[in-house]
């Protein structure tokens, strides 16, 4: 998200808000019933934090009560007691409950958080009670999370029925172009649960709503004021093009059989790591406009599919009236945005990214809401309490940060909204997972404001943690990969929390992986504060390795936070001004975009390499786009320059941005073939400080990266692991990628063996084998083992993950990238 509460940075001073977060979601009237074995761990590889202490404790429960309204199926809710307090004291259940550390697989797996096994006790209780309520009164929660067939509007024999929850609402008509805006022949009726519905029967055998017409919720407050507000459960909302900030229409969506697009191929297989191209589809065009989902889906995807990425990660596509928000200010939860086309545009759009291969990930905003009144969610808070809200009320229901709404995560309705909101997505469009934006604001109810966190453990497991919204994260996450096993599920969390990124039967929080956050930051610090000799080898890759061992994260040296307008992308910020006149093959590069292109390139690579489980790119930051970006708003007079990307420029064979984009080609490949980002073999053997050299292995891979300005070091001495002969698969100075050519690609490196064997600390650098190498100034070169028998013949052996005749395939398509563009850059350095 744009300037992100994650950065830990704010200039807001954090408010101490109210806790909560023990007051049970369950009824009194409802009764309910009650979680891997630990690797080694390299200490170089694995952060390794110590609690100070502190023993959580749920010490209290609120002693308020609070009125919520679960309920059942819509059929069934009538025949329920009528008002439902909030728990007073201890639930029954929970005493009667056997848990104890044992079963907290967290702990296991962590001693360290011996001393939190309350908290995590509490919360898998919480859970699980939630979880059993659900299940009691809507049979299962994945049915309580298709609350979109109940509510908006919904086709029933021979009528449409439309249900609201609006339970502050004193009167409720339904208005729209069908009944000329005047709602006095289509009053609704609320039921005990503050549900508001009515059936509107055909007219002639057809909708009396015609499908693609406005319709809009209209209300009386309790003061007697009228308001009209967009259906909360709207699946797809427009304003009128010809009107400047015109607010939103909700728009029924029914279109006819003809008319609705029809899914041609199955969801790809789900990748061994996910390799992640984030985009914006209305800022994808090369024109200074606003891209649509078809067009992206036949001029993008394939440009995605080309450099060898397996996932995309589209961003804005929940409805947000405000287009400058990035999409992280959500009006229209259940709408497809309709700057960019239509539903069915975007059905397409999945669909062809999935004939291509690739897996498509969802951008989706639970974190916070709009706090927009006309055209969102926020509309409906007309000073009710919390359990009649979306939102918590006073300063817990407001993000001073941001903005914004805060949803209350121990409301029925609010779970019903946002789990229904996930399966939604899921079902009707077919995306493959998400990533969960903001989730630690959700976490903590200082939502990160002003705190840096340090790993103590402390910081997670206290009463600032938001218990509630832990919750509805563990609930969320089970229903995902209920719904689809094989989804991809990623955190926005900066602050680490341990669990983030483990299963919920062992206590943890569900995600598949967990966004490594604090990689860009220490990129953008090194290059904007320290000078090129003062980089640390040590420092370096204890930030790309700084990760809990058995919890995934996707790395990325820059995302969409760093390309906007106030600061600069890693390219950028290299070569500033010089990329708008020195990016030109033709002539002699200079020394600032000589050591742009290649730092750019070992960045990139380095943090793929070594950062996580997976990889991310934001969109242009693969060819180094030279303008950041600014939408369209007033300081820059609605300019949609800077809000595309310029394809042309990676296009353009004479133009250095070709050699950026077929080096992050060829690093996609090279995982494709050798599948290092999953393998869970992960060593630095070396950080020499003083020739600024790193060296580790990753798979059978051994990576050398030579970060000095001006040393080449011939017969640079590396460890590995396997005994035996080693060739190049990747070099970041081959002339496809901008280089000199100086790494001899059709070397054999043998090994010699080092110290006694199985005595590592009389190995080299701690590892058993040897080779020599040559290492030139800011380069990475990538080594990988060719399969040999004792008589120098390749082996046949299928349970070989790769051999020689693999590698040699791979750096022939690498090799072959950009062959013909560059030959007159080879003539030239040549």
């Amino acid at each position: 998200m744009p300037c992100h509460v994650q950065t830990a940075k704010s200039l807001l001073s954090s408010e101490k808000m109210y806790n909560s977060c023990y007051l049970f979601s369950v009824p009194t009237l409802w009764s309910s019933s009650p979680i891997s074995s630990a690797a080694s761990i390299n200490g170089r590889c694995i952060i390794s934090l110590q609690p100070s202490g502190l023993v959580f404790k749920p010490t209290k429960l609120l002693k308020n009560s609070r009125t919520i309204s679960p309920f059942s199926n819509i059929e069934h809710r009538k025949t329920c007691s009528s008002s439902i307090s909030a728990i007073l004291t201890d639930h029954p259940t929970i005493s009667n409950m056997e848990v104890d550390s044992e079963n907290v697989g967290l702990v296991s797996l962590d001693p360290s958080l011996e001393p939190y096994k309350d908290h995590f006790r509490y919360r898998m209780r919480r859970y699980l009670d939630q979880k059993k309520l659900i299940e009691k009164h809507e049979t299962t929660v994945e049915e309580f999370a298709q609350g979109y067939t109940k509510f908006g509007f919904n086709r029933e024999e021979g009528c449409i029925v439309y249900r609201e929850w609006a339970p502050a609402a004193q009167e409720a008509e339904v208005i729209g172009d069908f009944n000329g805006w005047n709602g006095s022949a289509h009053k609704m009726e609320k039921d005990q649960f503050g549900v508001w519905s009515i059936r509107i029967p055909d007219c002639s055998g057809n909708p009396s709503i015609p499908h693609n017409s406005r319709v809009k919720f209209r209300f009386k407050h309790s003061n007697g004021v009228w308001v009209d507000r967009i259906p909360a459960w709207i699946k797809y909302a427009t304003q009128d093009s010809t009107r400047f900030a015109a607010p939103y229409d909700g728009v029924y969506w029914d279109p006819p059989p003809s008319q609705r697009y029809q899914f041609k191929f199955p969801r790809p297989p789900k990748p061994e790591a996910p390799r992640i191209y984030e985009a914006h589809v209305g800022m994808s065009s090369s024109e200074p406009r606003i891209n649509t989902y078809r067009e992206f889906a036949d001029e993008i995807l394939p440009r995605i599919r080309a450099n060898n990425y397996n996932t995309v990660q589209l961003m804005a596509v929940m409805e947000h009236s405000y287009y400058a928000s990035f999409g992280y200010h959500v009006t229209n939860y259940f709408a497809v945005s309709s700057r960019s086309g239509t539903p069915e545009d975007l059905k397409y759009l999945i669909d062809k990214a999935h004939s291509l291969g690739l897996q498509v990930l969802m951008d989706v905003v639970h974190s916070h809401a709009s706090k927009n009144i006309t055209d969102g969610l926020n509309g409906f808070d007309i000073g009710q309490s919390s359990q009649e809200s979306y939102f918590h009320t006073g300063d817990r229901g407001y993000h001073k940060l941001w903005d914004s709404r805060v949803f209350n995560y121990a409301n029925w309705e609010v779970l019903r909204f946002l789990l229904s909101n996930l399966r939604w997505w899921l079902d009707e469009f077919k995306f493959d997972g998400f990533r969960f934006d903001g989730v630690t604001s959700m976490l903590y109810h200082h939502h990160g404001i002003n705190m840096a966190f340090t790993g103590n453990y402390n910081e997670y497991f206290s009463e600032d943690t938001d218990v509630d919204a832990v919750v509805y994260l563990m609930l969320a996450n089970n229903l995902i990969h209920s719904i689809l096993p094989d989804a991809i599920v990623i955190a926005e969390d900066v602050s680490g929390m341990p669990g983030i990124g483990r299963p919920v039967i062992e206590g943890g929080i569900g995600f598949d992986y967990r966004l490594a956050m604090a990689i860009p930051d220490k990129w953008i610090d090194y290059l904007k504060n320290k000078k090129d000799e003062e980089w640390s080898m040590n420092e370096i890759t204890w930030s790309l390795t700084n990760r809990r061992h058995t919890e995934k994260c996707v790395a990325y040296a820059e995302s969409h936070d760093q390309a906007i307008v106030g600061d600069k992308t890693i390219a950028f910020t290299l070569m500033d001004k010089e990329m708008y006149s020195g990016m030109s093959s033709l002539t002699e590069a200079s020394p600032v975009i000589e050591r742009g292109i290649a730092l750019h390139k070992m960045i990139h690579f380095l943090t793929m390499a070594l950062g996580g489980e997976g990889y991310l790119c934001f969109m242009g930051n693969e060819f180094g786009h030279p303008d950041w970006i600014d939408f369209p708003r007033e300081g820059n007079d609605w300019s949609y320059d800077k809000c595309r990307r310029q394809w042309d420029l990676v296009d353009t064979d004479h133009l250095r941005f070709r050699l950026l984009n077929a080096f992050n080609k060829a690093m996609n490949l090279l995982d494709e073939n050798f599948k290092f980002l999953a393998s869970p073999k992960q060593i630095v053997s070396s950080t020499d400080e003083d020739n600024k050299v790193i060296v580790f292995e990753r798979g059978d891979l051994v990576f050398v990266f030579n970060f000095h300005p001006e040393n080449t070091y011939e017969g640079y001495k590396v460890g590995c692991d396997l005994p035996g002969k080693y060739r190049v698969a990747l070099d970041s100075d081959a002339w496809e990628f901008g280089g000199h050519g100086r790494v001899g690609h059709d070397v054999d490196h043998f090994t010699n063996p080092e110290g006694v064997p199985g005595v590592p600390e009389t190995n080299f650098n701690n590892r058993p084998n040897s080779f020599k190498v040559l290492s030139p100034p800011r380069t990475c070169v990538v080594y990988y083992r060719v399969e040999e028998d004792l008589n120098g013949v390749k082996e046949n052996d299928e349970s070989s993950s790769y051999n020689d005749a693999d590698a040699s395939e791979m750096l022939h398509d690498v090799n072959n990238l950009c062959e013909e563009s560059y030959s007159a850059e080879k003539k030239k350095d040549g």
